[in-house]
């Protein structure tokens, strides 16, 4: 499968991440939610968290590992964006709240996925 831009790249990827974040039994909030702070990739429901997950993806890992490419100023923008979400959006009555990352490498047809609970703190 070939894809000609950047977008339909992330799209294709979120897409994997969503089917298999929903097949470990998470359920959907809402997709690409944006703020003024950022973007948040996915909010999943897991029992009784909600999940803020940004999602990463690389053809080829020769250099940084998918994971090592949110610095500390993209974990901050996430952390900002997910606070404006919970202020203004959260309708879910959750009380915990988790980063999770989910790594795809390789050939987007046939990618490695990795899961990361928790990768990072507010």
């Amino acid at each position: 499968m070939k894809l000609s831009t950047t977008t339909d790249k992330g799209r294709l990827a979120e897409d994997k991440a969503l089917d298999f974040l929903t097949a470990e039994g998470l359920v959907p909030i809402t997709r690409n939610y944006r703020s003024r702070q950022g973007e948040i990739d996915l909010i999943m429901l897991d029992k009784d968290t909600t999940v803020f997950v940004e999602v990463r993806a690389r053809t080829h890992n020769n250099i940084l590992h998918p994971v090592e490419t949110i610095d500390r100023r993209k974990q901050n923008h996430i952390i900002r964006t997910s606070q404006h979400y919970l202020q203004h959006t959260d309708k879910s009555g959750t009380r915990y709240y988790r980063f999770d990352v989910i790594s795809l490498s390789g050939p987007m047809d046939k990618a490695n996925i990795e899961w990361i609970k928790n990768a990072f703190d507010a």
